[in-house]
């Protein structure tokens, strides 16, 4: 099984995982494929991705919540830890940022991807 690769020891690289889904959807559906069962594929795979969204803004939301504590901290009690805090934390929300944003980006790709497959299937005709 492909999850026993070495290569995804400390984890799967998301952005690879993405784009082979994607590449992986367009070529079926290219190709004729049942857009329905598609669909169903696409949507395991969406809600997967949504989770890992979830993940991703609750950690991203307590990591900002704790460099509001340190920058208060800083403020009142100004020192080394406190200031070396805020900048590891800073840093830390920037990327966090970063990655939250593509996530949402994709998450919002998929949405469309799901459309375009739900109107090929034909579920979208009353």
């Amino acid at each position: 099984m492909e999850y026993k690769n070495k290569k995804y020891r400390f984890g799967v690289n998301m952005a690879d995982f993405c784009r082979k889904h994607e590449a992986y959807i367009e070529s079926e559906a290219g190709s004729g494929k049942d857009a329905g069962k598609l669909l169903s594929y696409h949507m395991a795979k969406l809600s997967w991705l949504q989770h890992e969204r979830l993940v991703h803004l609750i950690v991203t939301m307590f990591t900002a919540l704790f460099l509001t504590a340190f920058l208060i901290l800083l403020h009142f009690m100004p020192g080394l830890p406190a200031a070396l805090a805020v900048i590891i934390l800073t840093v830390l929300l920037v990327f966090y940022f970063i990655h939250y944003f593509r996530l949402e980006n994709t998450v919002q790709r998929w949405y469309i991807i799901a459309g375009e497959l739900y109107e090929k299937s034909g579920a979208g005709r009353g």
